[in-house]
């Protein structure tokens, strides 16, 4: 029985190349995790190094989008394309850019990871988190991410966002599509005398007439306050 980390299948690479992505990557390794379609029928998994080009080349892919730090595995002279000549598939253009990073929260999949495995949140949902779930519960739309992006750019120089950025980005889509509700928190029930039920039609956006009107009411017999 060979245990985790004591036994890998390696590519036959090139020892004396400048690039240490390419001393001899690791291609299957031993791991006993249990696997979502095939339960725990293997325990030889493939490395990410071994299957990112081939897959990217079996789907058709035409431009693989990376962040820098794969920067020296899709070079020229690297590992992604050594594979790809030795097994003599389809290469795709390779591109790579700096990471998103937002002010005051995690964006590493690894460290996500931990936060969600040890659960110090509910999920890789949890609207704590700057997932694409988690974001979709926090009321953020595909427009307003989609427009965050196109306001930070693409780039290869190392940056960070400010939240107050993304927060602005949702905010101004919603002053402009939502329509206007209001609340009374803790209210207090009072009867005003001498007044006369009614019903007003107000603004549904104070901004855009075209987004119509809706009726207020008022009962005198049942007039909400909200005393501080």
């Amino acid at each position: 029985m060979v245990n985790e980390g004591e036994a890998f299948l390696r590519m036959k690479m090139d020892l004396l190349s400048p690039n240490p992505n390419m001393w001899d990557h690791a291609a299957y390794r031993i791991k006993f995790a249990h696997h979502p379609r095939t339960g725990d029928k293997w325990c030889i998994y493939p490395t990410y190094d071994y299957t990112h080009c081939i897959v990217d080349s079996l789907e058709n892919i035409t431009h693989s989008l990376c962040t820098l730090e794969f920067e020296t595995r899709q070079a020229p002279g690297g590992s992604y394309y050594w594979l790809l000549d030795a097994l003599d598939l389809y290469k795709p253009v390779t591109w790579e850019y700096s990471r998103c990073n937002l002010t005051y929260n995690v964006m590493s999949k690894r460290k996500l990871n931990k936060l969600v495995t040890a659960n110090y949140v509910s999920g890789w949902d949890d609207p704590r988190l700057l997932t694409l779930d988690g974001l979709k519960r926090r009321g953020y739309t595909p427009t307003a991410l989609n427009r965050f992006c196109t306001m930070i750019g693409v780039t290869r120089a190392a940056n960070t966002s400010k939240m107050e950025l993304l927060e602005s980005v949702i905010r101004d889509e919603l002053d402009a599509d939502s329509l206007r509700r209001f609340g009374v928190v803790d209210p207090l029930l009072v009867t005003i005398s001498g007044a006369e039920d009614s019903s007003k039609d107000v603004p549904s956006h104070p901004k855009d007439e075209s987004k119509g009107t809706r009726p207020m009411p008022f009962s005198a017999g049942a007039a909400s306050f909200s005393i501080k």
